[in-house]
């Protein structure tokens, strides 16, 4: 069976990096996603990823820019994009958008390379004020590049890698939420979100209580 391939794409500029560290946890949690969800069939669905980090690609992608055309390095890396089944896509935030290194990367991919290929879009930031990046930028250039965005987009601020992980909206359930979109997308089934515990109607409550 022909496994399927998942590349993260990381625009972390530090080492270590946050930003590897969110690409890194969605890509396996979509991995993880992919084969539990297939453990029924021959053993599962094998799947590889990938990570690409484009701190080492920075002056080749900055030379592509200028000639037109990629060096060793950076042509594999369009060319793991462009076989990729899905894509997970992380970049830190800066000026309320994305970092240039990540808005060049993908200026220097092909038109087509993305064009009906799922991709999980997240970002990392000082402070969960700078999320919007997501929706106002990340998104918009997804869209234009015809790719599938899955619905829930991550963001994980400062805070949220010191280990709180507490409440529905803790970092945790939003990798595993946007990893099963993703996951889905590349099985071609619909996402169906972990059901949660029965909530009981107020008035339900309330007549319990005068009961009693």
């Amino acid at each position: 069976m022909e496994p399927l391939k998942i590349v993260a794409v990381s625009a972390g500029l530090s080492q270590p990096s946050s930003t590897r560290m969110l690409a890194d946890r969605l890509a396996e949690a979509a991995r993880r996603h992919v084969q539990e969800t297939e453990q029924d069939t021959e053993g599962g669905r094998p799947v590889e990823v990938e990570v690409l980090e484009l701190r080492g690609l920075a002056s080749e992608i900055a030379n592509n820019m200028v000639t037109g055309f990629p060096g060793t390095a950076l042509s594999r890396a369009l060319d793991a994009v462009a076989a990729a089944d899905g894509l997970v896509a992380v970049t830190p935030v800066f000026s309320a958008s994305y970092s240039g290194l990540f808005k060049s990367f993908f200026d220097v991919i092909e038109p087509a390379a993305l064009k009906g290929k799922p991709v999980l879009i997240a970002a990392t930031g000082g402070t969960a004020r700078h999320s919007l990046a997501l929706e106002h930028a990340m998104r918009p250039l997804f869209s234009y590049l015809r790719a599938i965005v899955v619905p829930t987009a991550v963001f994980a601020a400062s805070e949220d890698w010191g280990g709180g992980e507490a409440g529905t909206d803790g970092l945790a359930d939003r990798i595993g939420r946007a990893a099963g979109e993703l996951g889905d997308l590349l099985l071609r089934r619909p996402y169906t979100a972990p059901v949660a515990e029965e909530l009981v109607p107020f008035e339900e409550q309330l007549a319990a209580v005068r009961a009693g």
